[in-house]
């Protein structure tokens, strides 16, 4: 009888286990929902003030690196709603001369990012805010696809 006690404790406990992993997505999806209701401009005070508290900003850096942040948001939003227009038609994948043209563009842009940040901060600064870059994980992708279409 106490083996079976603790046996139906045991697999309980697994189960909560499982149950917490699912909402750690949910969340994740529910702040993507919440960041398409926000404007550009909301999204660049965001951020600039994350980076702000996190590198120790003067309001004159705070200042550039806002305007930085809605240029790049901006750009995203048109982005975004140029994608939305052409849902509705039949998606084709692009050729090889369209898709290295959006990588050069996308680079472009980073490129371009990183000049500005690297004039707005001074030299530490920059090296804290090349740290905090999101890490790229390795084999994420595959797995990542692989969950998401099991929750659907």
């Amino acid at each position: 009888m106490k083996k079976l006690v603790m046996i139906a404790i045991a697999l309980v406990t697994l189960n909560g286990f499982a149950q917490r992993e699912g909402r750690k997505g949910m969340d994740q999806e529910n702040r993507s929902e919440l960041r398409k209701d926000m404007s550009p401009e909301d999204i660049a005070d965001l951020k600039s003030k994350k980076l702000t508290l996190k590198l120790d900003l003067t309001d004159k850096q705070q200042k550039e690196v806002k305007a930085v942040f809605l240029e790049q948001a901006k750009d995203r939003e048109k982005h975004r709603n140029e994608r939305k227009a052409k849902d509705g038609e039949q998606k084709e994948k692009p050729t090889t001369e369209e898709f290295v043209k959006m990588q050069n563009e996308r680079l472009d842009k980073q490129i371009q990012m990183k000049r500005k940040m690297k004039s707005i901060l001074t030299a530490e600064q920059y090296a804290e805010f090349e740290k905090m870059k999101p890490k790229k994980h390795k084999k994420g992708g595959k797995e990542r696809r692989k969950g998401n279409k099991d929750e659907k």
